[in-house]
C-alpha cells in the first residue's frame, strides 16, 4: 500500500502578509479619519476589517500552522480534568493556613532579630 501524503503548498505567502498588514493599517488610519462617524458604524468596519485580515493570515503556512496549534489546544482542553469543588475549596484552606502560619514565624523571626538588634547597638 502506498499512501502518498500531498503537502499543501502555500505560494505568495510575503503578499499575503503584505495584504493583512495594509488591511490592519487602513483599520487603523480609517478609524481615525472617520472619527465623526458613531463608534458602532466603526466597530463593525474594524471587525469586518479583522475578519478579512485573519482570514488572508490564515491562509499562510504560518496562519495554518496557528490555526491548527488552536485546535489542538481546544483537544487538549477537553482532556484536562479539573477539581470538583471539594478540592478547590480543600487547597485554598492549605494555602490560606501555609501562608498565615509562615507570616507568624516571620514575624516572629523579624521581631527576635530585631530586639537583638536593639541590644547590640544599645
Amino acid at each position: 500500500m502506498n499512501a502518498k501524503v500531498e503537502a499543501k503548498e502555500y505560494r505568495l505567502d510575503g503578499l499575503k502578509w503584505l495584504v493583512v498588514v495594509l488591511l490592519v493599517a487602513a483599520g487603523v488610519v480609517g478609524n481615525s479619519y472617520y472619527s465623526d462617524v458613531a463608534v458602532l458604524y466603526r466597530v463593525l468596519a474594524l471587525v469586518a476589517g479583522g475578519a478579512v485580515a485573519a482570514f488572508v493570515a490564515i491562509n499562510t503556512a504560518k496562519g495554518m500552522a496557528f490555526w491548527s496549534l488552536l485546535r489542538e489546544a481546544q483537544a487538549e482542553f477537553r482532556r484536562v480534568v479539573w477539581p470538583t469543588r471539594q478540592e478547590v475549596n480543600q487547597t485554598t484552606l492549605i494555602v490560606v493556613a501555609v501562608v498565615i502560619v509562615m507570616a507568624v514565624i516571620l514575624w516572629l523571626l523579624d521581631t527576635l532579630l530585631g530586639w537583638l538588634a536593639s541590644l547590640i547597638i544599645g
